[in-house]
C-alpha cells in the first residue's frame, strides 16, 4: 500500500475516490469544496441535495463522511467529510483524525482502491499545516485500509506539501 503526497489540483487527480473537505451543508462552499463542485458540474450538487434530504437533514456532522457520485470529476466517487473548524473553537484533534478514518471506512465500503485527500481543515478552518499533516498521516497510516492500494495527499501549496512530506518522513522513521 502506497501513501504519498504531491503538489497538485485535486479536481484533476485520477482516483477511485476524491475526498472533499466539505461543510456540513454538503451544498458547496469555498476552497476544496467549491473547486470540486465547480469541476464536477451540477450532478454533484444534485446528489448532495438528495443525501442531505434523505440522510442528513441537519447537515453532515464533523468527523463523519458520506459518498456521492463524482459528476464530471476523474473519479467514481466523492467522499465528503466535515473537518472541525479550529477558527470557531473546534480544536479537538481526534475530530480531525476522524475525518480521515471515516473517509477511508467509506472508501473501503465502496471498494475504492485509490483515494486522494486534500489537507482537511488546513484552509479557512484554521488548522496549521504541521498539525493538519501530522494528524492526517497518523490517521491514514493507522487505518487498516482493506483493499485500498494507494492513498495520495494532493496539496495546493508548497507549504502544505512540505508539512505532509515531513509528517510522512517522521512517521516512517
Amino acid at each position: 500500500m502506497t501513501v504519498d503526497a504531491i503538489l497538485g489540483d485535486l479536481t484533476v487527480e485520477p482516483a477511485d475516490a476524491l475526498v472533499n473537505a466539505a461543510n456540513s451543508s454538503l451544498l458547496g462552499g469555498g476552497g476544496v469544496d467549491g473547486a470540486l463542485h465547480a469541476a464536477a458540474g451540477p450532478e454533484l450538487l444534485a446528489e448532495c441535495r438528495r443525501v442531505r434530504a434523505s440522510q442528513y437533514p441537519e447537515g453532515l456532522p464533523v468527523g463523519q463522511s458520506v459518498a456521492t457520485g463524482a459528476g464530471r470529476l476523474p473519479a467514481r466517487w466523492v467522499i465528503h467529510t466535515v473537518g472541525p473548524n479550529r477558527t470557531a473553537g473546534q480544536t479537538d484533534e481526534s475530530l480531525l483524525s476522524a475525518c480521515y478514518t471515516s473517509a477511508l471506512d467509506v472508501a473501503c465500503g465502496l471498494g475504492a482502491t485509490t483515494v486522494a485527500f486534500p489537507a482537511v481543515g488546513a484552509g479557512v478552518y484554521g488548522w496549521d499545516a504541521t498539525t493538519a499533516a501530522r494528524v492526517a498521516v497518523d490517521a491514514v497510516l493507522a487505518h487498516p485500509r482493506t483493499g485500498i492500494q494507494r492513498v495520495r495527499f494532493v496539496l495546493f501549496s508548497p507549504r502544505l506539501l512540505q508539512a505532509f512530506s515531513d509528517a510522512l518522513d517522521a512517521a516512517r522513521a
